[in-house]
């Protein structure tokens, strides 16, 4: 069995999109099941609208995916040559010829066929056929290149996702392989790198199911290998709609930038179409043992937002305190926090339970690592009575007095004071929290006085006192 070779294929026209990062993923996850090779290929024939930044948007989601390719990246615009070679072959063996029909030309043949109930299309007036004689050429004007497309017969594919498809080949067009300037269509130059690239199976969006059959017909007229074909149906938003900007169909890197971990994406892109039993949380290593190709769904995907959140809660806990650390601490000082003298582990600990991304947790972290500043005056007024200062006094004159400042120390010295004046926790917890954080609302107020430390806790109090 020969070995199994797919490929990746963007247009550096944008970043890499979510519908993007999916295809990329089950044709990696596919080439890495059976043992075989994951290429990546740059289709820049756009020249006005692909950019250099749009090709590192592609590199850099990649990377972050962590889906590393075997061969490339590849660029079209750098083997526009064997294009040419093999147009001119065409021409040779008879499967292309030139049309000097005109754009308004080809678009009246068109209109007409509408008018006469067919299917709209060039009519092939220049299409070169025994014993037809052709019109004369037109002074000055420069032709198009032509694919002569079978009228015969079918074009047929079995596809990984939606089985048994066939075309009629007399519905489709003389597609145009080369432009009038020579540069060569999207349509053709796939299917050279294909070939070249001996892709044996193409796993892409269901947006190019109409190209198959003109390309699937190309293939056939240059003897080479049909690839397996699978074609997997879009991404829809919440709503049901076409996944837009609006539902966050951003740059893959806008993700990374608010906070996800490139596991828990790769885990929730796995699920959007695809499916393991009811497995929800698999890692790298069982997507690929057990993605064969099958299980795939036929129907649209829809990107549930909050779905995303639980994964990316679930990965968020699972990582070692170290790790948790060297993700979240750039993105505290990005934020203009300090890490410097802060038990950071400690503080993460705190609130990584109910993180849903790792920059709500860089925010959360603020309340240790941002510089202090007092509570709003009004809030003062409203909670540090002559009464909440008493029972702060009394709290701060036992807290000083601990061998060991710990939240569990902390926690005894809180309920005695309680006690000794009879009120309830409020009473004291917000108090405290204004007084040594600036917020009224803070996790457990034993844990964060531990963590804010013995010194500066006390020399807060007092001074506010």
């Amino acid at each position: 069995m020969s070995t199994i070779r797919t490929r990746f294929a963007p247009s550096p026209t944008g970043y890499l999109h979510l519908g993007g990062a999916r295809t990329a993923l089950f044709s990696w996850a596919f080439a890495r099941h059976n043992n075989g090779v994951f290429v990546l290929r740059i289709e820049d024939t756009d020249l006005e609208r692909s950019t250099p930044q749009a090709v590192q948007a592609i590199l850099d989601g990649m990377k972050w995916l962590g889906l590393d390719h075997d061969e490339g990246p590849f660029y079209q615009t750098k083997r526009f040559d064997r294009y040419k070679e093999v147009i001119a072959q065409m021409l040779k063996d008879g499967t292309a010829y030139y049309c000097y029909s005109t754009p308004e030309e080809v678009e009246k043949m068109r209109e007409d066929a509408k008018a006469k109930g067919l299917k709209p299309k060039y009519d092939g007036t220049w299409r070169p056929e025994p014993g037809k004689v052709l019109p004369p050429i037109p002074e000055g004007r420069k032709p198009v290149v032509r694919f002569k497309n079978p009228t015969e017969g079918s074009v047929s594919w079995n596809d990984m996702l939606k089985g048994p498809i066939s075309i009629d080949n007399k519905e489709l067009d003389d597609l145009i392989i080369a432009r009038q300037d020579g540069s060569p269509t999207y349509n053709f130059c796939v299917v050279i790198d294909d070939w070249d690239m001996q892709i044996t199976h193409v796993i892409r969006g269901d947006d190019h199911v109409n190209n198959t059959p003109r390309q699937i017909n190309i293939l056939k007229a240059l003897n080479a290998p049909i690839p397996v074909y699978g074609h997997l149906p879009m991404i829809l938003g919440p709503d049901g709609q076409k996944l837009s900007k609006r539902h966050g169909a951003v740059s893959v890197m806008q993700y990374d930038t608010d906070g996800y971990l490139s596991d828990a994406m790769i885990n929730y892109l796995a699920r959007l179409g695809w499916s393991h039993g009811d497995d929800e949380i698999f890692s790298r290593e069982q997507i690929i043992e057990w993605f064969d190709g099958n299980h795939l769904s036929r129907s649209a995907a829809q990107w549930d937002p909050k779905k995303l959140n639980w994964v990316n809660a679930h990965y968020i806990k699972q990582l070692s305190d170290e790790a948790l650390v060297a993700h979240v601490a750039p993105r505290i000082q990005a934020l203009g926090g300090t890490t410097e003298n802060v038990d950071l582990v400690a503080v993460l600990s705190l609130f990584k339970e109910r993180a849903e991304t790792l920059e709500q947790l860089a925010q959360e972290a603020m309340l240790f690592c941002a510089p202090f500043k007092a509570a709003d005056e009004a809030l003062l007024q409203q909670f540090i009575t002559d009464d909440a200062k008493t029972i702060v006094a009394d709290f701060m004159q036992a807290a000083e007095q601990l061998p060991e400042w710990s939240s569990e120390a902390l926690s005894v010295v809180i309920k005695e004071t309680l006690s000794k004046h009879g009120v309830k926790m409020p009473a004291l917890g917000i108090p405290l929290r204004l007084l040594a954080t600036g917020h009224k609302q803070t996790p457990a107020i034993d844990h964060v006085l531990a963590i804010l430390g013995k010194d500066t806790v006390l020399n807060r109090l007092k001074a506010a006192l």
